[in-house]
């Protein structure tokens, strides 16, 4: 589970800027934000699937994922953190990828998933929940949006929550920069639940009420389950990209932060061998 707000072509200073928690078991081995071999992709990995929840590339490609809270799921399901990485290391637009998803999305749990092409200006979502409906490919609109465990812009109450906070500091900081790895601690770490009529009555009360805050903490049969990565990824106008991390490591919190220049289609080419 991960839950993340985002603002896309709506900021003078920012073409895109993303907040995201990454929830999930403390005892899975996980690797923090760092350059992957190669030293084109730029993100966390999961050491169990290999996969990725967010990352991007120095070409400028970005790919966030979610899971959908589902009460049933695919024991044979492939892993959905596959498909971040197999378009960050495409040369696909994120439309024709998302175009190749369609086709072998029956094959994965529920997800949510979103690319970027800075370069190129754009951004789709696609999701396969709920199953059995047609999937749909959209182009995602200048403006904030927030995603969760259910549908793009879906009103969850931790997603409404974090939406109006978020929109908040856009308005504060609406003509200057905003001062980012300050304002995401505070904002993601909000451990507020819902109340517990508004749940989505999917799975059980207790976990849906655990899962129901920004950051998530709880105890569970199989070990502490909750927020292991705050994140927070920058563009600017000018293409430098800042990607901060708060990362749960050996029982302690991580603070880094790496930044890079997107680098022009003609610098990428003269790179290539």
């Amino acid at each position: 589970m991960c839950i993340a707000v985002f603002t896309w072509q709506a900021h003078p200073f920012y073409p895109f800027l993303l907040f995201l928690n990454r929830d999930e078991y403390h005892n899975r081995p996980t690797k923090p934000v760092a350059w992957w071999e190669g030293g084109e992709i730029l993100g966390g990995r999961d050491e169990v699937a290999g996969g990725t929840w967010l990352a991007c590339t120095r070409g400028g490609k970005v790919a966030i994922l979610t899971n959908v809270l589902e009460l049933r799921t695919l024991p044979e399901a492939k892993s959905r953190g596959e498909l971040p990485v197999r378009f960050l290391e495409s040369k696909k637009s994120p439309k024709e990828f998302a175009e190749e998803v369609v086709k072998e999305a029956h094959l994965y749990n529920g997800f949510n998933l979103i690319m970027a092409d800075l370069s190129s200006n754009t951004m789709v979502y696609i999701s396969n929940m709920p199953k059995g409906e047609p999937i749909v490919i959209q182009d995602v609109p200048p403006g904030t949006h927030v995603l969760s465990n259910a549908k793009l812009d879906s009103p969850w109450p931790k997603a409404q929550r974090l939406v109006l906070r978020f929109g908040e500091m856009l308005d504060e900081y609406a003509a200057s920069e905003i001062p980012v790895n300050k304002k995401v601690g505070k904002l993601m770490r909000d451990t507020v639940r819902a109340d517990e009529s508004k749940l989505p009555s999917i799975c059980s009360p207790d976990w849906e009420l655990s899962l129901s805050s920004i950051f998530v903490e709880a105890d569970t049969p199989l070990g502490r389950y909750g927020t292991r990565s705050t994140a927070a990824l920058t563009v600017s106008v000018g293409g430098e990209v800042s990607f901060h991390e708060i990362n749960l490591e050996s029982g302690e919190w991580r603070k880094q932060t790496i930044k890079y220049q997107i680098e022009k289609p003609n610098e990428m080419r003269d790179k290539m061998p």
